[in-house]
């Protein structure tokens, strides 16, 4: 497997956030995940995102971070938020959640920002054992489903 630094809006890119999209709907009954994103987002210094590309140069997981600081959201001043992580169903159990989560904090470390986090939910159990098993902790809620009871926030300082 092969991690490539590649923009949000990269065609791999969309075709990945397009099914993760799909996984979101089905799991929560939903139409996804509302969160506002634009692709200058993820742009360095201020965010990054990955594709991680199987032997076949198929795209097979994704992840990002971006700047957040304090706002109204709940965010605090250093923290990268990591958006749209996920991995395709046929390359589940690789590792490839686990390797594109330390390039997330690697990447976001060397930026400058102090705490790495994330909103997940009650129905993504498996997300929420990686993360807890990488050394993230509850914190305050914060973002778009703050205010959501199937919302998980989940903390980890980068010093």
């Amino acid at each position: 497997m092969q991690i490539r630094q590649v923009p949000y809006d990269h065609p791999d890119a969309v075709k990945l956030d397009a099914e993760v999209q799909l996984e979101y709907a089905a799991r929560y009954d939903s139409e996804g995940d509302e969160t506002v994103l634009h692709p200058r987002m993820f742009d360095p210094p201020g965010g990054m995102y990955y594709l991680a590309y199987d032997a076949a140069e198929r795209p097979v997981a994704s992840g990002g971070w971006r700047s957040q600081e304090t706002n109204d959201e709940g965010y605090s001043d250093g923290d990268a938020e990591i958006k749209r992580m996920y991995v395709t169903v046929e390359a589940r159990g690789l590792g490839l959640a686990r390797r594109i989560l330390a390039r997330l904090e690697e990447s976001a470390r060397a930026a400058g920002r102090t705490r790495m986090v994330l909103e997940t939910g009650t129905k993504q159990p498996e997300a929420i054992a990686l993360y807890r098993s990488s050394g993230y902790t509850d914190c305050p809620k914060f973002g778009h489903y703050r205010y959501d009871p199937l919302s998980v926030c989940l903390a980890k300082p980068l010093a």
